[in-house]
């Protein structure tokens, strides 16, 4: 399982020449004061209180002291945070480039948001590009691309604000919030096995996302993800990691829901849900990795991403979300899959993410 490309890592054989690294982040507690001073009211609950899960897509001090501290291995990085600021202190910088970790809080470009500003500056950046990560974030349109070259996902609806569920809409169902990630919305009882439940729960998430949403008919097959770096035709697909809902609390449903992400795995308490290398046949593995390497390719996606993958009932793979902007949690003993998979194929979290930066510099044209 260990890679090539990751042995040139932890032997320091391959290098990029040392360059002004702007790492642009959206900090929990940064993206927390900007939501306050802007328009935090209109997503206010009841109590005063945000959702629990409203920063979930934003990153942990600990996480952004990581990357830094990783980067600086070979780097001079300067940090910006994702606010009104960024592009200022991006002109500013004139960085040699730019490594986006980036969420941000509102709208469905939100992901789009640095890399426009990086463009708009003639800035070299990592990962994909506004578009792709527009289209990845939109479940539906994703699903829509993915549908129209034969890619497997599971059949969908998507339901506007207001507008009734389709008839046609499928049960078992599970109902996702349409623009977001990190598992946001996603919590133990969407998945619904009644009329009635389905409906209650798809005018429950439109409201409180105020957003459309995705209904998607419920695979009750083994569930994946896979890592995946590089550039194509290069791809390199990270060894696969298994999602074991066996080890979930009782009662709860087979998903990789928010509370099983953020409430019931702690650092303190974690659960042990991941199993990498997953325990598959080659066969399996083979078609596993030949869907995800099409999807990426299909949606142009660069350097690095994680996806999300689940058998249907004739154990063929099918895409559940493509994550070209994936979380690194950098503690081993935090369930964040694509350091993971990494760690396995033999990369350290600072090998990971120097080879993001490899793939960067040599799509720009920045190695020496």
């Amino acid at each position: 399982m260990k890679s090539a490309r990751a042995a040139e890592h932890r032997k320091g054989t391959y290098k990029n020449r040392a360059m002004r690294v702007a790492l642009v982040f959206s900090s929990k507690n940064g993206t927390a004061e900007w939501a306050r001073r802007k328009k935090m009211e209109e997503v206010l609950e009841e109590d005063g209180e945000p959702p629990l899960d409203m920063f979930a897509e934003c990153d942990s001090d600990e996480t952004i002291r990581a990357v830094i501290q990783s980067l600086e291995e070979r780097h001079e990085v300067i940090p910006v945070e994702a606010d009104s600021e960024a592009y200022a202190r991006l002109r500013e910088a004139k960085p040699d480039l730019v490594f986006n970790i980036a969420e941000r809080l509102y709208g469905v470009n939100r992901e789009s948001h640095i890399p426009v500003l990086c463009e708009m500056l003639d800035l070299p950046y990592t990962g994909s590009d506004p578009l792709t990560l527009g289209l990845c974030l939109d479940k539906s349109r994703a699903k829509e691309i993915l549908s129209y070259y034969g890619i497997p996902n599971p059949a969908f609806w998507t339901v506007e604000p207001g507008e009734p569920v389709p008839s046609a809409a499928a049960l078992p169902a599970i109902v996702k919030p349409l623009f977001e990630g990190s598992s946001k919305g996603i919590t133990d009882n969407c998945v619904v096995r009644t009329r009635s439940e389905l409906e209650e729960r798809t005018a429950e998430v439109s409201a409180r996302y105020n957003q459309p949403v995705i209904v998607e008919k419920f695979l009750h097959g083994r569930e994946f993800t896979v890592g995946l770096l590089g550039n194509a035709p290069s791809y390199e697909i990270l060894p696969v990691v298994e999602i074991d809902h066996g080890l979930l609390p009782a009662g709860a449903n087979p998903i990789y829901s928010y509370e099983a992400k953020w409430v019931w795995d702690t650092p303190e308490n974690p659960l042990p849900l991941f199993r990498c290398p997953a325990d598959i046949p080659d066969s399996l593995e083979k078609r596993i990795r030949g869907v995800v390497e099409r999807a990426c390719r299909l949606l142009r996606v660069r350097d690095w991403c994680r996806v999300d993958i689940r058998l249907d009932e004739r154990e063929e793979p099918n895409i559940l979300e493509i994550n070209p902007l994936p979380g690194i949690l950098p503690n081993p003993e935090e369930n964040s899959c694509l350091p993971k998979a990494a760690r396995t194929a033999g990369y350290s979290y600072s090998g990971l993410l120097h080879r993001v930066v490899e793939e960067a510099a040599r799509r720009w044209g920045l190695q020496s």
